[in-house]
């Protein structure tokens, strides 16, 4: 078994998981996606990097982007300020994530008001 993801005008609104004689049967656009996929890298059971063939991108979630341009799957952009990191099909925002072990959110209009700001502090 494989799970599908059923893609509505660029966004995926149904995964499932099904054989592919039975998903061809199905109305609609079914797309293959990989649960051991992400950061456009393959991770085996025990989680780590095992060298196999990342399938487009990232596993696919209700509400990620699919780009059929080139066939991969993507979350939605988190902020205006991200860019989409075609390596690893994953938004890298303009400012890295603080290194100090604490827990920050990204606050658009703190990065809009100054560019050397944008993590804040969950307190």
């Amino acid at each position: 078994m494989s799970h599908f993801a059923k893609i509505e005008s660029g966004i995926v609104t149904t995964v499932i998981v099904v054989e592919q004689d039975i998903v061809d049967t199905y109305d609609g656009t079914w797309v293959q996606t990989s649960y051991n996929t992400r950061g456009n890298v393959h991770y085996g059971q025990d989680g780590e990097p095992d060298g196999g063939v990342a399938l487009r991108g990232n596993y696919a979630g209700i509400g990620y982007i699919y780009d059929a341009d080139n066939d991969v799957f993507y979350i939605p952009k988190p902020s205006n300020s991200w860019t989409l990191d075609t390596d690893t099909w994953s938004w890298k925002s303009p400012i890295t994530y603080p290194d100090d072990g604490k827990l920050y959110v990204w606050d658009e209009d703190v990065y809009q008001d100054n560019n050397n700001n944008g993590w804040v502090l969950v307190e």
